[in-house]
């Protein structure tokens, strides 16, 4: 299915509109609960190697907490949601909206922000588990490393050619596009709005996504 999912193709759009949710999620957690990655767990073990090492600013008890629920929300998918996107939008959709209630309610100060870091992570595991069984070419949804190495090896500076230019080009431009106003509200000390935001924005991925027939 994945080798000829279009860049129209209702489930790629859905992908493009997920890329967009991770980047939110990950300029909340990364620049509003003490410097960690909810969705991009490369980051996590980068972070912490800087916290073990004595960087200050970076939590080794939040990075290993978003890595354990990450797993978790992964091995969920195993069981729950592999090959099926709306029951993965749908869960990620209400675990956003509790990490945004309990931001809400009690707060990310201190310990608190444990409980919102862990919802996150489970979201984007169930997530990532479920994208990487459907096999879409450069739309993971949370990491570029790879689509942009393809960007650049397949040129015709590299004396190469893919059709997946252009869908690469894309990724870039929807993750920065999500991370832009994650960061501009927790920067203006509107964090759980923005984890509304990214409850909405996958709430009308899976209103309009349709599986093709």
């Amino acid at each position: 299915m994945g080798a000829t999912t279009e860049d129209g193709d209702p489930l790629a759009l859905a992908l493009f509109g997920l890329t967009a949710v991770s980047g939110l999620i990950d300029a909340v957690s990364y620049l509003g609960l003490s410097h960690v990655f909810a969705a991009n767990m490369t980051g996590n073990v980068v972070v912490i190697g800087f916290a073990l090492a004595g960087a200050p600013g970076f939590s080794v008890l939040g990075s290993l907490i978003s890595l354990a629920a990450f797993l978790l929300g992964a091995a969920l998918a195993g069981r729950l949601t592999l090959h099926r996107l709306r029951p993965a939008l749908a869960a990620e959709t209400l675990l956003h909206l509790a990490a945004a209630a309990a931001a809400f309610a009690f707060g990310t100060g201190g310990a608190l922000q444990y409980g919102v870091i862990a919802l996150l992570a489970v979201a984007m595991g169930l997530r990532n588990a479920t994208v990487r069984s459907l096999g879409v070419p450069d739309l993971t949804t949370t990491v570029l490393t790879m689509t942009l190495t393809g960007l650049a090896s397949e040129t015709r500076l590299a004396g190469r050619h893919s059709p997946h230019q252009r869908r690469r080009v894309l990724a870039a431009l929807t993750m920065t596009a999500g991370t832009v106003p994650g960061a501009l509200l927790v920067l203006h000390h509107h964090l759980p709005w923005a984890l509304v935001l990214a409850a909405v924005l996958t709430a009308a991925t899976a209103v309009f996504y349709r599986d093709r027939v």
